[in-house]
């Protein structure tokens, strides 16, 4: 009888759950979930320790071969059943299906992944004010201001309490007066400013053609097979995949889109804004001589003692820019988790966003006060939290996706959503069988630290979820 009313109410709300209102309204909004964070924090501070040119070409080889297969994958399931990622699973396979575990670890993601990332998003905030402030003093001094911060409970859960509010708020909205209307103000007004701070490097600074130069210049000499795995793994995790956002996503797709174009735009301009972020950090970091793998402390510790000379008209529009992608991604994430319970439960949205909203944000005080720790792990919550869902969560949920849409969804269903059964839907079934999973796999043994563990237990795992295929 659960199962029943459960189904039940899954075909009551698919009725009512709402489309995006045009094309260009879904891309943007899917373009905000991948463009985040990792675009403009991550990725130059990884590729200047990799060496520039060499790792961005395996990374756009990566984006071709593992991203852009697994967000049509992704896509593909959500269109095809209108459901939440739970839901999506079990429509397309049976109700009470195990592959609908799939689904559940992807809303156990969004939980997850928003608890923490509000915190960083939080920093980012924190430092718009900072910039309009100015930054001042010794280089020492400046950078010791992010150690602050991260360290005072009351000014990490302030700002993590800002960005959840932010977030909510436009979830509460729903699709198309929350999620796109915000995505067509936010998305333009990210990609103007990266614009504008790019065109600065290349023309305002000495940086400029040193920058193009570091990133499109290949050296491999540099690269090693460390750096091939970790573009593989950010090429994955840039696009927002493994987590269910894309199958959310794809679920309030009209039928009559171009599902194929709208994932190659998707993927076409994430890439894009990678690139012109990294020429905007990295002319800047050039042009006052310094050097450019800085690792993670590139964006709060080593640009804000740049920005001391260039001013509060660059910096402030800087930390907009990544409060921005990071708004676009946070909501996201708390859509992954509010349409299952609208779909499967039958929440009001309000009520939805409200409850678990509420959920992520208790959570993250845990990230946000960093002298907490999780017992027996010797890790503080923001690194468990990160370290779970980047090395066990994400890359075991895309795995299974791509095994799921390779091997046991139907081929009519699948090439209905794909268009056609030609050359290129052949090719995409190609990639998703027999390439995309190994990769992805390497991406999870190489984070692991463990190949023949992980490999027997990618075995046992493969046949029993083929065992129930049929």
């Amino acid at each position: 009888m659960s199962d029943a009313r459960d189904l039940q109410t899954t075909t009551t709300n698919t009725m009512g759950r709402g489309n995006w209102a045009t094309s260009i309204g879904f891309i943007l909004a899917a373009t905000g979930s991948a463009i985040g964070l990792g675009n403009i924090w991550k990725f130059p501070y990884i590729t200047g320790d990799y060496g520039g040119g060499a790792f961005v070409l395996v990374y756009l080889v990566c984006v071709l071969v593992v991203g852009l297969p697994l967000m049509l994958a992704e896509l593909i399931i959500g269109r095809r059943t209108q459901q939440n990622p739970v839901g999506a699973f079990q429509k397309l396979h049976r109700e009470g299906s195990p592959w609908q575990l799939v689904g559940w670890l992807g809303v156990a993601s969004g939980f997850v992944i928003l608890s923490y990332y509000s915190v960083v998003a939080g920093w980012a905030l924190a430092y718009i004010f900072k910039a309009i402030a100015g930054f001042q003093g010794t280089a020492e001094a400046i950078q010791s201001e992010f150690g602050e911060l991260v360290t005072s409970p009351g000014q990490s859960i302030f700002y993590h309490t800002i960005f959840m509010a932010i977030c909510i708020g436009i979830v509460i909205g729903g699709i198309k007066r929350g999620i796109e209307r915000w995505s067509k103000i936010l998305m333009p007004a990210l990609f103007a400013i990266l614009l504008g701070l790019a065109c600065y490097g290349l023309f305002s600074t000495e940086g400029g053609s040193k920058a193009l130069a570091f990133l499109f210049k290949p050296d491999f000499s540099k690269l090693g097979a460390e750096g091939v795995l970790s573009a593989l793994g950010h090429a994955f995790f840039t696009l927002s995949l493994g987590m269910g956002a894309m199958i959310t996503y794809g679920s309030y797709m009209k039928r009559g889109s171009n599902l194929v174009r709208d994932a190659i735009t998707i993927s076409f301009l994430d890439t894009v804004v990678a690139l012109v972020a990294g020429i905007a950090i990295f002319s800047m970091v050039f042009h006052f001589g310094m050097e450019p793998g800085q690792s993670v402390g590139l964006i709060f510790k080593t640009l804000p003692v740049l920005f001391k000379d260039i001013g509060p008209w660059i910096s402030v529009p800087f930390f907009v820019l990544l409060t921005f992608a990071a708004v676009t991604s946070g909501i996201s994430l708390l859509e992954v988790v509010v349409s299952y319970f609208v779909d499967r439960r039958g929440w009001s949205r309000i009520a939805a966003t409200l409850v678990l909203g509420a959920g992520i944000y208790v959570l993250g005080i845990f990230s946000a006060v960093s002298a907490w720790s999780v017992p027996f792990s010797g890790k503080g919550f923001f690194d468990f939290f990160d370290d779970f869902s980047t090395n066990y969560m994400l890359p075991i949920g895309g795995l299974f996706t791509c095994l799921f849409i390779a091997w046991v969804m139907k081929d009519k269903d699948r090439a209905d959503e794909f268009g056609s059964r030609g050359p290129l839907y052949k090719g995409l079934r190609f990639l998703l069988r027999y390439i995309t999973p190994v990769a992805v796999l390497a991406v999870i043994v190489h984070q692991l630290g463990i190949v023949e563990k992980c490999f027997w237990l990618f075995i046992r795992l493969f046949v029993f979820f083929l065992n129930y295929a049929g």
